[in-house]
């Protein structure tokens, strides 16, 4: 038996609705949204006294529930089909007596103005509004102008609907443009009964007496029974609103019928902001073997650690699902602009949302864990909040890292994900004569990170790298003496500082574009001018420009960390003018015959990368290269002519006697630092 229409254009015909109700006999036909589901929405609009008008009514339940239940009486049904209203009348005319059934065209009804408070539409709207084209659009206006003209001022047009993009936003437009509130709700599914995947939406337009000259727009959206409505500016923003709970929809339908072969991310908003508070990555591991209690676990990525390699690439996630034990493990990273109740309060926050990404073969009443590091929520502290013309917005925070160690950051909040500076915090030491604690005293808060900077630290593995990269200079069994260097890019100042402590004979100039950053790294990240540190605001490209013209060959080293504003390019460090081969020209010129030039490179675009390296090539006659394992850096070390080629040994014998040499007494070194270990896998391009 067929049901469904030759063309879209059949739903507005009414031979086509004989048929179908014919054909289908006395079996209700509910196009989606059952009465348990709608219950919420109409108690909120539907009052006991309403005089309710339903158009296209169809063999629908709704009229008739809703009459059984006392929500409302005074009910008049609608349809075009001649079929349909008999079989209904028959239906309903012994045990409703108070509602009717009438044969009617709802794009020309019979009744006098103003004389209903309710106008329901069940799946009425979607059917009619199949397309845009121009003769279905005049349909809809004719729909809409006999709805607005049978309502009372302050009557409700309830619309329950798939929401289609083209449907909300033309009934959204209409009724907003004639003054009326409009507001969309999203209704509660009812699991497995659902029968459509997509939710079911209700637009409940109120209306109005129309302001003349008046442009103001009252759209909301709630997207929960419980919710409060959020107000949204445009028709635009209305439809992008639901259309991402569609698309939510979506996402979890797919993916608990089946595992996600790619990690899946989304954002959960606060409702009242709007702003992110939750990022979750859906991963599955499709090696892990299932047991009775490792389907499904929640790890909850301690504040500030997001962008370690472990939670903050696909990779790292991978091996950290694996290495849980779990088929799907949801990762929730937590937003540094949000305030948590502990682990116990995002539980209880989450617990209903993480659900309904649960993996397929889930068990029922299974019991999910909340994972993390320590068992806590870790700790974050914003220091500082500032924006600049050139960085955007920027944060200072500190964070706890693993096991007790605290870190200070710079993030630039267009890149959130991206750690620009990081420098470790010394835990605090008592005074001369200062007496301990005891032990009945209130110990010092855990969420309050000291404050003094650990100079002597390097927390960027591609800076150690980069330091590394001065062994090339000096005799093969010594520390280079007096050494000229060239920074461009301060951002913290970590690795200036590191060059001008340790190397105790150097005079570092050290080129900034943003003022703003001068300010952050001096006040919160302890960096100091003095003889042997100069800092110039400046752009790098024209510093070094001005410095080839006028004082060519005068650094022994120039190291390049700056960081790329344009997100657009598939390279974030440095911005592509900084390795065009005419600078590259500039860059060598200013370098002694014997120095080298360290390029910090961060390139996810394969041939960009291939063409930055050719370019460096034809400048460079010598070119190593050392990848930072987990990361997208890679280290360039150039040197401008080949005499200075060396084999590993060389260059391991080289690294260790620059160690020893910076190791002096009396001074912190780091074991982490190694650098012939970090030169070994150093290769020649």
């Amino acid at each position: 038996m067929e049901l469904l229409p030759r063309s879209p254009a059949e739903f507005g015909s009414a031979r086509y609705w004989d048929r179908f109700f014919r054909q289908r006999g006395q079996r209700p036909f509910e196009w989606y949204g059952a009465f348990p589901e709608l219950c919420p929405v109409l108690h909120k609009y539907v009052r006991p006294r309403d005089k309710v008008l339903v158009v296209g009514c169809g063999n629908s339940e709704l009229s008739e529930q809703m009459y059984d239940l006392g929500m409302c009486e005074d009910i008049v049904n609608i349809d075009i089909s001649d079929a349909v209203i008999r079989q209904m009348r028959e239906r309903s005319a012994s045990t409703r007596p108070k509602m009717s059934y009438l044969l009617m065209d709802m794009l020309q009804m019979d009744f006098p103005d103003a004389c209903f408070q309710v106008v329901l539409d069940k799946g009425t709207l979607d059917a009619l509004l199949t397309d845009e084209e121009e003769a279905t659009l005049a349909k809809v206006d004719q729909m809409f102008a006999e709805i607005s003209r049978v309502l009372q001022v302050g009557g409700r047009y309830l619309c329950v609907s798939l929401a289609q993009a083209h449907v909300l936003k033309k009934a959204v437009e209409y009724f907003s443009q004639e003054g009326w509130v409009v507001r969309v709700h999203q209704v509660a599914s009812s699991g497995d009964k659902q029968q459509f995947v997509l939710p079911v939406f209700v637009y409940v337009m109120t209306k109005f007496r129309k302001i003349p000259g008046s442009a103001a727009q009252i759209l909301e959206i709630c997207p929960g029974e419980q919710d409060k409505p959020t107000r949204v500016e445009t028709a635009e923003q209305l439809v992008a609103a639901v259309r991402d709970r569609q698309h939510y929809a979506l996402l979890c339908s797919q993916i608990s019928k089946t595992p996600c072969r790619e990690q899946v991310s989304l954002e959960l908003c606060d409702k009242e902001s709007g702003k992110p508070r939750y990022t979750l990555h859906v991963v599955d591991s499709p090696s892990v073997k299932p047991t009775q209690n490792n389907h499904f676990a929640i790890f909850i990525i301690p504040q500030g650690r997001e962008t370690e390699w472990l939670f903050g690439t696909e990779e790292g996630r991978r091996q950290l699902a694996a290495s849980a034990g779990f088929g799907r493990l949801l990762t929730v990273a937590l937003h540094r602009e949000q305030h948590y109740e502990g682990m116990a309060g995002i539980q209880a926050e989450l617990s209903g949302k993480v659900m309904e990404l649960a993996p397929p073969g889930l068990p029922a009443r299974q019991q999910v864990p909340f994972l993390s590091v320590g068992g806590d929520i870790g700790v974050r502290a914003v220091r500082h909040c500032g924006s600049s013309p050139l960085s955007g917005e920027f944060v200072v925070e500190d964070v706890k890292g693993d096991g007790t160690c605290y870190f200070r950051r710079l993030i630039f909040l267009q890149n959130r994900n991206v750690v620009q500076s990081e420098a470790r915090l010394l835990a605090p030491t008592p005074l001369p004569g200062q007496k301990k604690r005891r032990k009945d005293k209130k110990k010092a808060s855990p969420t309050e990170p000291p404050g003094a900077i650990d100079k002597s630290y390097l927390c960027c593995e591609h800076h150690k790298a980069m330091v590394a990269g001065l062994c090339l200079l000096g005799g093969p069994d010594a520390l280079p003496g007096e050494l000229a260097v060239l920074v461009v890019g301060l951002g913290g100042g970590s690795l200036p500082l590191f060059v001008h402590d340790y190397f105790s004979q150097a005079r570092v100039a050290v080129v900034e574009i943003d003022p703003s950053m001068l300010e952050v790294a001096t006040r919160w990240f302890g960096f100091s001018q003095g003889d042997r540190m100069q800092v110039h605001v400046s752009d790098g490209l024209d510093y070094v420009a001005k410095l080839a013209a006028e004082a060519p060959a005068q650094y022994d080293a120039v190291m390049f960390d700056v960081d790329s504003k344009d997100l657009t390019v598939g390279m974030s460090c440095p911005p592509p003018a900084f390795v065009e081969k005419p600078f590259l020209q500039k860059v060598k010129t200013i370098l002694k015959p014997e120095g080298v030039f360290v390029l910090n490179l961060v390139c996810r675009d394969a041939r960009l990368k291939e063409s930055v390296q050719a370019a460096l090539r034809d400048v460079f006659p010598l070119l190593y290269v050392r990848r930072i394992q987990g990361e997208v850096n890679e280290i360039l070390l150039c040197q401008p002519g080949p005499a200075g080629r060396r084999d590993p040994a060389e260059l391991g014998a080289r690294a260790r006697a620059l160690e020893a040499a910076l190791r002096q007494p009396g001074r912190p070194w780091d074991s982490s630092y190694a650098l012939a270990e970090v030169l070994q896998a150093v290769h020649i391009l």
